[in-house]
């Protein structure tokens, strides 16, 4: 999943960027509303950290002008201000979620990983898919209650495509959610991931439809 972090404390920044890192995030990083507004219109997000103090301006102000223009993202309101008002001015603009600093960073990935389920219509922290499952908490994989070994790269890809379940993927959007900007793959890199992930959880399970992209299936077709 890919995060942007709006946040204008380097040191802040820094410290949320790695331990959204070590959570499996792609994070990318804007230090002002004018940069984080460009980047909210041109690229693709799963869900956006948002500060209040901005030096260009008031966070929920920009989150404002993004919800006017249907930008429906999840979005998570950092803030030292810890009056009702001010919480209330966050949820009016659009927020989704709100953490007061000081924070445990580990409370922050807690609350984006339910706000990224609840965006894909999944209430429990455990995805299923058939006998496949995920636990969006730990990112631990298992096949009929069995644990699977995966990369962290082939987890994500995984875990959007369960995310995504039903729904057909197409490789542009798995590009845009799943690797780095700096480093988005050729449709050839996806599909060696995705064989390798058919390899270990059983090829049926990633039909590819031709055009379309791929769609995680919960039972084999012809399967009683």
């Amino acid at each position: 999943m890919k995060c942007l972090l709006v946040e204008d404390d380097q040191a802040l920044a820094r410290e949320l960027s790695q331990a959204l890192r070590d959570g499996d995030w792609l994070v990318e990083h804007a230090e002002n509303g004018q940069e984080a507004d460009f980047l909210v219109r041109t690229e693709t997000y799963d869900t956006l950290i948002l500060d209040v103090g901005l030096p260009d301006g008031d966070g929920t102000r920009w989150l404002a002008s993004w919800r006017d223009d249907g930008i429906d993202l999840p979005v998570l309101i950092l803030t030292a201000r810890e009056r009702w008002a001010d919480k209330a001015a966050g949820f009016t603009a659009g927020a989704d979620d709100y953490v007061t600093k000081p924070f445990e960073s580990a409370e922050v990935l807690f609350r984006l990983r339910a706000l990224v389920r609840r965006s894909h219509g999944h209430a429990h922290p455990v995805l299923k898919v058939g006998e496949l499952s995920l636990d969006t908490h730990t990112q631990h994989v298992t096949l009929a209650g069995r644990p699977v070994g995966l990369t962290a790269q082939e987890t994500r890809l995984l875990s959007y495509l369960m995310h995504a379940a039903p729904r057909v993927v197409s490789r542009s959007e798995l590009a845009e959610h799943v690797y780095d900007r700096d480093h988005e793959p050729d449709s050839n890199v996806i599909d060696v991931q995705i064989s390798r992930l058919r390899r270990k959880l059983g090829a049926w399970r990633f039909a590819t439809l031709r055009g379309q992209g791929y769609r995680l299936l919960a039972d084999e077709p012809g399967g009683e």
